[in-house]
This record gives C-alpha cells, sequence and structure tokens, in this order.
C-alpha cells in the first residue's frame, strides 16, 4: 500500500548557505553550537517517516522543538533546505506552484490554533470558502457547506458571525472549513492550544469521533502528552529538530527511547495507556486456561473488570492464538507502580 505520506531526510535549516551545511562536519553539530558557529539555526534534522492511509499521526515536543516547522514543510508553505516529501506517490519537493495549489485546495486541509475566521462573513460562508475559491457554484457550495456545519455539530449557528461564538465553537468553523473540501489528509497545528481545558476535551473527542466517521488521515501536532496519547495511532517525538522516538502509545509510554521521552511520560497513568502486551506472561503450570479471552491491543484498566470477575486468568489472545495470561495480580502491579511514583 502506497504511504499517504512519506518524509525522506527532510532538512530546514534557516540561514544564509544554509544549503551548504548539510553533509558536512557542521551538520553534526548540536543546534546551539551550530548558531554560535555559523549563525544558522537547525529547524528540522534528517527526518524521515511514512503515515498509513487512514492513520492519526501525532508529532510532538516541547517549544523550538520543530514540529510546526515540520508540518509547514508537507505543503512547503516553507521551501525545504534537502529531502524529499510526497503525498499519495506524488513527489511534493519537486511540484510546479500549479501543482502545489492544487494540492492545498483539494488534497490537504490545514487547522491552526489561530482560527483564520473571516469577521464579515457568516458561519455558512466561512466553511464554504474553499470551495468558493475553486469556483464551486453558490447553490452547491453552500449545500455543502450546510451538511459539514451539521457534521460537526454547529448547525443552528449557519447565519452566525464568529464574534458572536465561544473559542472552542470558532474551531469547530475551522474544522468544518477544512472538512468542507473533503481532502486526503488533515494537517492539525496546535489547533486547540489556545482552548479551556473543558472544551478543549470536547474537541479532542470531536476529532475521534470525525476520525471514526470519515477515516480521512490526520497529522497533528500538539506540546501536549495527554493529547498525543488519546489521539494519536502513533507519535513521533522532536526534539532540537531531530526525532527521539515514533511508537504507538502503549510503545511510547513503556519504552521510552531515552531519558528525554522518560520525563515526557513519566506521569502518564500507566494503565490508561499500556495493552495487555506489556503485561501477560507465560501460564504457570496447572493454571486453568478456562478464563475470557482478550485481544492483545485491550488496554490494561478496561480488561481490570474482567480480571477482577475471573477465577482463571484471562487469555490474551493475538487473533486465534494465545500469546499469554493476565490475572488481577498482574493488573495490580501496574496500578500499585503507579501510586508508588
Amino acid at each position: 500500500m502506497t504511504a499517504a505520506l512519506s518524509v525522506d531526510s527532510l532538512w530546514k535549516i534557516f540561514g544564509t548557505r544554509a544549503d551548504k551545511i548539510i553533509g558536512t562536519p557542521d551538520a553534526e553539530l548540536s543546534r546551539a553550537d551550530l548558531k554560535a558557529k555559523t549563525n544558522c539555526v537547525v529547524g528540522v534534522k534528517d527526518v524521515s517517516f511514512e503515515v498509513a492511509p487512514g492513520e492519526v499521526f501525532v508529532v510532538m515536543g516541547l517549544s523550538g522543538s520543530g514540529k510546526s516547522t515540520l508540518v509547514r514543510l508537507l505543503t512547503r508553505l516553507i521551501e525545504p533546505t534537502s529531502g524529499t516529501v510526497s503525498l499519495n506517490g506524488m513527489d511534493i519537493t519537486s511540484a510546479s506552484a500549479s501543482q502545489l495549489r492544487d494540492v492545498r485546495r483539494k488534497q490537504v486541509s490545514m487547522v491552526f490554533q489561530h482560527f483564520g475566521l473571516l469577521p464579515h462573513r457568516q458561519v455558512i460562508d466561512n466553511v464554504a470558502y474553499g470551495l468558493e475559491v475553486r469556483g464551486v457554484s453558490k447553490k452547491e457550495r453552500r449545500a455543502k457547506a450546510s451538511e459539514i456545519v451539521e457534521l460537526v455539530g454547529l448547525q443552528g449557528y449557519e447565519k452566525s458571525y464568529p464574534d458572536q461564538l465561544s473559542g472552542g465553537m470558532q474551531q469547530r468553523v475551522g474544522l468544518a472549513r477544512a472538512l468542507a473540501g473533503d481532502p486526503e489528509m488533515l494537517l492539525f497545528d496546535e489547533p486547540f492550544s489556545a482552548l479551556d481545558p473543558l472544551i478543549r476535551r470536547d474537541m479532542q473527542n470531536e476529532v475521534i469521533r470525525l476520525h471514526r466517521e470519515l477515516g480521512k488521515t490526520m497529522v497533528f501536532i500538539t506540546h501536549d502528552l495527554a493529547e498525543a496519547l488519546k489521539l494519536g495511532d502513533r507519535i513521533m517525538i522532536l526534539r532540537d529538530g531531530e526525532i527521539v522516538q515514533i511508537g504507538t502509545p502503549d510503545e511510547v509510554v513503556a519504552q521510552p527511547a531515552d531519558d528525554y521521552v522518560k520525563d515526557f511520560v513519566s506521569e502518564v497513568p500507566k494503565a490508561h495507556v499500556l495493552t495487555l502486551k506489556w503485561v501477560m506472561r507465560e501460564p504457570r503450570p496447572g493454571e486453568s486456561m478456562d478464563g475470557p479471552a482478550l485481544p492483545v491491543s485491550t488496554i490494561v484498566r478496561h480488561a481490570a473488570r474482567a480480571a477482577i470477575a475471573s477465577e482463571a486468568p484471562i487469555r490474551v489472545m493475538d487473533g486465534d492464538t494465545m500469546v499469554g495470561v493476565v490475572d488481577e495480580e498482574d493488573i495490580m502491579r501496574v496500578v500499585v507502580a503507579e501510586e508508588e511514583q
């Protein structure tokens, strides 16, 4: 299967003669040392990854880690210094200006932290704006916008203006505008970081719901680990423009690549993230195999009730194959370890 997004050896260095740095010993310097020596700043350093069709791929890191630079490189809102980006097999880094316009209008939509709504236009016309730019007739774009407005829960607010809406509702308008053109991929650049915690949670749930219903490929940028763990099928952690780790949420929590990632995940409630894969064990001699069967991908806390209710261990299954067992004690070890942290 062709990757929805493929990034290979991508670099972005800001400064004069930046392209002369790659391939030299200077490219191996730390960000601070390179800045001191050449007055150039590394935004993204030799980054490679792929995103599968329909995947939610989260890019996270602290401020200055390069995540927002990276998302802008994907559609050449910022020009890369070196490397390639391919969308569904199309090389974006060598695309012409007209091809790029087509990609941005039809294939990829972005949702930003700052909503960028047109204050003089009603919700329905903000949602339909991208279709208007494409030249879609007013009747057709209004019909499509109405459909998307209902999809994101804004029905009844079609004729409202942005300043009449809460921050969460404004972000729903931004999300609806991104969806209206039926793009193959959605890029989110910290879209909820300015929202209140409760509204932020609601919007995260909205993204999960929309992904379940529409199956769009999503690349989601965030500095919030809880948000990354909640939304991501896989997570890529950046530091100083470099990849530190790529993995599923349970892999990142269970096997942090280094102390940097370990610090990130140190306060994560592991029973809420780890799957049975990480707590299962071999059956003991004479142990009953009459317990309930659960998939190896089951979250530990979701298995707790079944483990408590069963006298026999839970059989952990990978398809039709039993790969281990888990009992109440195995699950309690995870919970107790968290309480002792």
